[in-house]
């Protein structure tokens, strides 16, 4: 696994990731890292690897697009020293388009969008072992949907993202995309965006793959 004994691994993004997570910074117990997948993925750590101790941060913040996130990095991200940074980013942008389609500026496109993840990449990436990157999703099988296929678009900027900067990267939308042959994406989420137990699972069962845990226990 890429993760070391004493490893501080950061998890920012919006609120997939805040999850009722605490302040200011969400780690430790009681409301510690959330209730969403980046909880799922320390208990895992903590039951399969109970000798080796890892710093898990969640610095997720309900409503942020990538800009937001671009604006608050240094504060959220890089004080906090980590070695492991893990961002899913992006469903906010897309989001912003549908629900609040004559505020434009809370619009964030593709090449905005594409250079807010870079920006932050080239920020990171030198101080720290390492970054993985999960792309934005939408818990839909219909693929004409224009939302779903806004976020296509942004899938496709993560993916040329995590290659240009060889970083680790998860396929969150083909994850979902794969349990939809299945599930009703009813079953996981009503507004399609927000995971529930079920889509936490789902997310942290992916990174988990990602960062080479053990296929055996995922």
């Amino acid at each position: 696994m890429l993760f070391e004994n004493g490893d501080r691994i950061v998890f920012t993004g919006d609120s997939t990731t805040d999850a009722d997570r605490g302040r200011p910074v969400g780690e430790g117990l009681w409301a510690g890292t959330g209730t969403g997948y980046v909880r799922q993925i320390e208990n895992i750590l903590n039951v399969v690897y109970p000798d080796k101790l890892f710093w898990i941060s969640n610095t997720g913040c309900g409503g942020n697009t990538s800009l937001d996130l671009r604006n608050r990095w240094q504060n959220d991200v890089m004080n906090l020293n980590p070695d492991w940074v893990s961002v899913m980013i992006g469903i906010n942008d897309i989001w912003r388009r549908f629900d609040s389609p004559a505020i434009r500026s809370l619009h964030v496109y593709a090449a905005e969008y594409k250079q807010n993840l870079s920006e932050m990449m080239e920020r990171t990436l030198p101080v720290v072992k390492g970054m993985v990157l999960l792309s934005p999703y939408y818990i839909e099988s219909n693929r004409e949907d224009s939302m779903r296929q806004a976020t296509d678009e942004y899938v496709a900027i993560c993916s040329e993202i995590a290659k240009k900067y060889n970083t680790v990267f998860v396929n969150v939308q083909q994850a979902f995309d794969e349990y939809l042959v299945y599930r009703h994406s009813s079953y996981v989420a009503w507004d399609r965006v927000h995971p529930g137990p079920v889509g936490s699972a789902i997310i942290a069962r992916e990174f988990l793959k990602a960062v080479g845990m053990d296929r055996s226990y995922i």
